[in-house]
């Protein structure tokens, strides 16, 4: 069968534009590969396709979760697979698309047997950490030593998973990396294809995005969340902190973007770093080449 091409990149590099081409020129369909983009009710906060981009080329697993549920990569593994399946059943060409590249990383590698999230579990561990965050750390430190020294206290989200993964499974979560299986089924027809730019471009885009995205809808989108007072901590929603406190009239509008911004760039440093310090099979410059350019050379792939 042909290559599954998979395009990933930071935030805001364009990988949306991109892939909604490949898919117009090569008979394609887009499956989202993003753990923000999945949930509805945010879909300016979150950069998911807009209804024109939506109309343009079919996409999959995009605003199709609600805001309180959690996902696993585990899970996510199940979902794209399955999205593939019914794609090349209609003899359309799959093509991936998205910037979590822990995601990415589990069509290849698999996930480990017992990685899906044991909801009472995570309750009581976050309510744990809000009560001593030093003795759950030191509570890592003698189950998982090795993984330990990766983690910061501060860095709740995986703190907390290391030990969730512990007691789900009986095992240390640097053994479990040692136990990878469940991978995709189409992993080796993966072409992976990172996209580059130049930071203080991608810096520039970015800013003018998020101003774009305060301006379509991502107050009321906040506004909403926080009248329903629903739980988005697992989502890791850029924006969402911020926004609330200029609703609250803690800082102002300029502030607002200006913090924003500076995460957002924060996370595309880190997403650029973890990508290239895993497998891809082509790397492509954004800057000197126009999306048919980019787009011609994806297709002449298989």
């Amino acid at each position: 069968m042909k290559k599954i091409i998979s395009i990933f990149g930071p935030t805001g590099i364009g990988k949306t534009d991109i892939a909604i081409e490949l898919a117009k020129k090569d008979n394609g369909e887009i499956i989202g590969v993003d753990s923000r983009q999945i949930y509805k009710g945010i879909p300016v906060g979150t950069a998911q396709p807009s209804k024109k981009q939506l109309c343009e080329a079919k996409h999959h697993l995009i605003g199709f979760k609600d805001l309180n549920e959690k996902v696993s990569a585990g899970e996510y593994l199940n979902l794209i697979d399955n999205k593939i399946d019914d794609i090349l059943s209609r003899n359309k060409n799959p093509i991936l698309c998205g910037g979590t590249g822990m995601y990415f990383n589990t069509l290849i590698e698999g996930i480990f047997e017992g990685s899906h999230t044991n909801e009472a579990i995570r309750f009581r561990l976050e309510n744990e950490y809000e009560r001593n965050k030093k003795n759950l750390y030191e509570k890592l430190q003698k189950v998982d030593p090795e993984y330990s020294k990766k983690v910061h206290p501060n860095n709740k989200k995986r703190l907390l998973r290391a030990l969730e993964i512990y007691e789900t499974t009986g095992k240390p979560i640097s053994k479990n990396f040692n136990l990878k299986n469940n991978k995709s089924k189409y992993f080796e027809n993966y072409h992976y294809v990172y996209l580059k730019l130049n930071k203080e471009l991608l810096d520039a885009r970015l800013k003018i995005r998020i101003e774009k995205m305060l301006q379509e809808g991502m107050i009321s989108e906040v506004e909403k969340i926080c009248i329903k007072n629903i739980d988005i901590s697992h989502i890791n929603y850029i924006g969402f902190r911020e926004v609330s406190q200029f609703l609250d009239k803690k800082i102002s509008m300029e502030e607002c973007i200006e913090n924003i911004h500076i995460r957002t760039r924060q996370y595309a440093k880190r997403q650029n770093k973890w990508f290239k310090s895993h497998f891809y099979n082509d790397s492509v410059e954004v800057q000197y080449n126009s999306i048919n350019d980019i787009v011609d050379k994806l297709k002449q792939i298989n």
